[in-house]
């Protein structure tokens, strides 16, 4: 739920520490990801450096979340980083097949979370009617960690707002008109 409600990247999630996550604020401060080897450092850019917020749902974890003497948000059963393929293969996977989230042959339709990053970019962009934030592209980039908004309009600019907008136009233009 927490890559869903966030869009963190699994590396920022793997990384990610109790002391990182602001409560009062239920904000995410991005500072730190774990790479491929488990070790944890910096992120790879400034812009990947940010707060996200996040709601009550994602706040539930700390009471089932295991000790970790790293302090780590998603550790394994001892305590360390735990590695992506157990994240898919425990997490992911088993969640889309219980959500019937598969493919024609029952398997788990998804084979990253990265799935669970593009999900979270589209609930910012689409239309409140269609159950999204309708934020503006660049408060998508800031909550995305990308360092510019070209990176995000070319991932997702197709999912912003398009439509017929004649009738606007023609009473913006009825509007300039009856000033002048």
């Amino acid at each position: 739920m927490t890559a869903a409600l966030t869009g963190l990247r699994a590396s920022e999630l793997r990384g990610l520490r109790w002391s990182d996550v602001d409560f009062k604020a239920n904000e995410i401060h991005v500072r730190r990801r774990a790479d491929r080897y488990n070790e944890i450092g910096s992120p790879k850019s400034d812009a990947r450096h940010r707060t996200v917020p996040f709601g009550k749902i994602v706040a539930k974890w700390k009471l089932a979340c295991p000790k970790s003497e790293l302090g780590l948000v998603f550790p394994n059963g001892v305590g360390k980083v735990e590695s992506l393929a157990n994240i898919i293969n425990r997490g992911l996977v088993p969640a889309q097949i219980a959500a019937g989230v598969v493919t024609p042959d029952g398997k788990a339709k998804y084979t990253g979370l990265h799935s669970l990053r593009h999900f979270y970019a589209s609930w910012l962009i689409n239309r409140e009617e269609d159950g999204g934030q309708a934020l503006p592209p660049k408060v998508v980039q800031e909550r995305l960690g990308h360092a510019s908004i070209t990176m995000t309009y070319d991932c997702y600019g197709h999912l912003f707002p398009r439509g017929d907008d004649a009738a606007k136009i023609d009473a913006a233009e009825l509007k300039l008109v009856q000033r002048h």
